[in-house]
């Protein structure tokens, strides 16, 4: 099954059990279409794994899922909760933007971040029961961010994060999103630090930065 990353598995601790299982499920769906980058090394492979998942999402609102555990999860946690199929399946384009063979655009990095991170924050403030347009930019942030952590190009990295640092957060987060506002200010953070200096997932001061964030809405 896919992983999470250890921001997000510390953020998972602070979201209510009951909503808990929904929103680790919409997570792992995340890091699944991501899985499909990071193994492929044929650009065609990886576009047709991804038009793969993109279908079997959309099928997922007329029938059972297939054999497959995130899409399982998927539908007994978050179709329930009231994110359709066809909606999670939109996500699929935000990764594919990054199988052209020349560096993102401007454009793309925009593209990018609004169908991952901004619907993936929308989908999350949904299931936490909060305004998703609220978690949008963050979660735009956050996805540009988590790009620059994954480029191995230092320039993509260091446009990645001058994107996110130009995404407008809330002054302060509602407290049913304040689990999304961790990651989003995380992104913040390394926006501010830069591509030559982001700090490992689940570092110290990673930690503290978000119980910060937990306790106080800023």
């Amino acid at each position: 099954m896919a992983q999470l990353d250890p921001d997000r598995m510390l953020v998972l601790a602070y979201v209510p059990a009951s909503r808990r299982a929904a929103l680790e499920a919409l997570w792992r769906l995340d890091a699944a279409l991501g899985a499909v980058l990071a193994s492929g090394r044929e650009p065609m492979v990886s576009r047709i794994r991804l038009a793969w998942w993109r279908e079997s999402l959309e099928k997922l609102d007329a029938g059972p899922p297939p054999p497959e555990p995130i899409l399982q999860g998927v539908a007994q946690h978050v179709l329930p909760a009231g994110v359709a199929g066809a909606e999670l399946a939109a996500m699929e384009e935000g990764w594919s933007v990054l199988l052209a063979p020349e560096p993102p655009s401007a454009e793309e990095f925009d593209l990018y971040a609004a169908a991952r991170g901004g619907l993936l924050f929308r989908f999350s403030a949904r299931l936490l029961g909060g305004e998703g347009a609220i978690a949008a930019p963050g979660g735009e942030a956050w996805a540009l961010a988590d790009l620059a952590r994954r480029s191995a190009s230092p320039d993509d990295a260091a446009a990645a994060l001058a994107a996110a640092g130009g995404r407008a957060l809330p002054r302060r987060w509602p407290k049913s999103l304040r689990p999304l506002g961790m990651l989003a200010l995380l992104a913040r953070r390394d926006a501010a630090r830069g591509a030559g200096a982001i700090e490992v997932p689940g570092a110290p001061a990673r930690m503290l930065r978000m119980l910060r964030h937990r306790l106080t809405g800023n």
